[in-house]
């Protein structure tokens, strides 16, 4: 089977820097001298046993004989987070592609659908004129699925949403801007990003795949690497992309560091965003391409996106009465792991005694508090450090007895602090005791919140044994989203979204110990904490755009 050299998984430390192995020296920094790229390429091949063995190999590609392709980097993309990227991304792609450019290599600009905007531009009258080339492959204008090997093995990702991972609200906020300035908003692009530099003298510009072919012909280029975006669909796909390169035997890299995926981690396998990226590259470099970095082009780390690191998660729990000591933090070990982008830290404290341990210290850099407490007060300092935390504008998702966690009734140590406006000011709620446990709650959807993101693919109505919490009224600013009904009383809120200053919180009475078997809990808890972790489109920053 044909195998090859996985994108780095984040965080990793890189591959070490390519050496350049320059012949002629020049004076001009921006002349072109003959090198040659010493590459480390990374593979997966696969072993008699029929698992995956991790390859590395070094070759040297020689300048003049490669090719960077730039697929698709497009200056405004229907997703917001996925424009987002590339802006991030273009600055750093500039340098390298520079660096390419000045060692002899070939540059193709290829950002498909804006030929209009370039149709008197020297580059694209350039790919134009290029002779035809005699071995033209038949298919080669053709989007490419897949080649041989690869149809054996499951896509890693479900992309069959088109892979948008913006909060819906800000997608729609997105459409309304991109039709403000004249775009239309499911296809916005007119050209390629213009951090991205096209020299007017050398490089070519072109979407079409026997421009291209021809061009590479005519220079004798006999190796490729594709940056760009994105790598599940253009960069894998088009007439110029991965698999239509490799199957007509080019020498094909992937630099693993320059792209980014259309992926929803909504969708299998419920990955974070780049965690995705890692498995098409895993999946590329087993049967299409093996893979290389950018800093083998121009030294210093990998590229690395400001938001693929994972989000620190602590739970802090202490209370005596649900099991939330053993359910929570089996439950995180579950969905919130690090190849779902989480780092998670579980702080438990003594009940009786009135103090989580660690919770201070934990709580300094954490991205999200869940927190599972009852009648609570808790030393000076651990008090100030959730105010601190929450002052930070940071997320907090509270669980069952959290609407009293710090309200201890007086019976907590000297010196000790309770809180007990925690539930008003900071959950919304009005927790005032429960009904009976005499009966399970049936738990549905208010009505008009059936379409709010912590309710996608919760399964409704479900049923709750653990005794129904008396919650209303909330908060006027408190968003209700799932009630609680026992027959013959009234109704109550058991799931809600509210804000206390800038920070977002979630909460939700449910969580007895039977709760965590329910499917639908444990979805509610995932959709909940996507829901309030920063991500992408939370930033504030606009994308960084070509100039109108």
């Amino acid at each position: 089977m044909n195998a090859f050299p996985s994108r780095r998984i984040p965080l990793a430390r890189c591959l070490p820097a390519l050496a350049l192995t320059l012949g002629i020296l020049t004076s001009a920094s921006n002349s072109i001298v003959s090198a040659a790229f010493d590459l480390t390429l990374r593979g997966l091949a696969q072993t008699a046993d029929g698992s995956w063995q991790r390859t590395v190999s070094r070759e040297q590609w020689q300048a003049k004989e490669t090719a960077v392709v730039i697929c698709d980097m497009w200056d405004y993309h229907h997703c917001r987070n996925a424009t987002l990227r590339v802006g991030e991304m273009a600055p750093r792609m500039d340098r390298v592609v520079a660096a390419m450019r000045r060692q002899g290599a070939l540059v193709v600009h290829a950002p498909s659908s804006c030929m209009e905007f370039y149709q008197d531009h020297p580059a694209r009258l350039r790919a134009q004129a290029a002779p035809a080339a005699q071995n033209k492959p038949e298919d080669i204008n053709r989007w490419c699925n897949d080649i041989p090997g690869e149809e054996m093995d499951l896509y890693p990702i479900d992309q069959s949403d088109g892979g948008e991972d913006d909060a819906p609200l800000l997608h729609e906020q997105w459409a309304a801007y991109l039709t403000s300035i004249g775009r239309r908003a499911g296809a916005p692009w007119k050209r390629q990003i213009d951090t991205l530099t096209v020299d007017p003298d050398r490089d070519i510009i072109s979407d079409q795949g026997d421009e291209i072919w021809n061009v590479m012909e005519q220079r004798g280029i006999k190796n490729v690497v594709l940056v760009g975006v994105h790598t599940n669909m253009c960069v894998l796909g088009r007439p110029f992309g991965l698999r239509q390169m490799s199957k007509n035997g080019r020498n094909v890299a992937l630099m693993r560091d320059m792209t980014d995926t259309m992926y929803n981690p909504a969708r299998r396998p419920y990955v974070a965003h780049y965690r995705g990226t890692d498995l098409i590259v895993e999946h590329i470099e087993k049967y299409v391409a093996p893979t290389i970095t950018s800093d083998q082009i121009i030294g210093g780390e990998p590229f690395a996106f400001k938001w693929d690191v994972p989000t620190k998660v602590v739970i802090a729990i202490a209370e005596a009465e649900y099991q939330t000591w053993e359910t929570l933090p089996a439950l995180a070990k579950k969905i919130w792991t690090r190849q779902r982008g989480y780092e998670v830290t579980v702080v438990i404290g003594d009940a009786e005694k009135h103090d989580i341990p660690g919770l201070a210290e934990a709580l300094k850099d954490a991205d999200v508090l869940v927190l599972s407490a009852r009648r609570q007060a808790l030393p000076k300092d651990q008090v100030q450090a959730i105010r601190d935390y929450l002052a930070a504008g940071k997320p907090l998702l509270g669980i069952r007895t959290s609407s009293h966690a710090f309200a201890a009734r007086g019976k907590g140590p000297k010196n000790h602090v309770e809180w007990p406006e925690f539930d008003p000011q900071v959950l919304g709620g009005n927790y005032h005791g429960h009904y009976g446990n005499h009966d399970p709650s049936e738990i549905t959807a208010v009505e008009g919140a059936t379409e709010h993101p912590i309710l996608a693919g919760v399964t409704l109505p479900f049923s709750s044994k653990g005794s129904l919490y008396k919650n209303h009224p909330l908060a006027q600013n408190a968003t209700p989203l799932l009630m609680g009904t026992i027959e013959g009383d009234r109704s109550e809120p058991v799931a809600w979204t509210h804000s206390f200053g800038e920070s977002k919180v979630f909460y939700t009475s449910l969580g007895h110990e039977s709760d965590f078997q329910q499917p639908a809990f444990e979805k509610l808890l995932w959709n909940a904490m996507e829901w309030m972790r920063v991500l992408p489109s939370d930033v504030p920053e606009q994308p960084v755009v070509s100039k109108q």
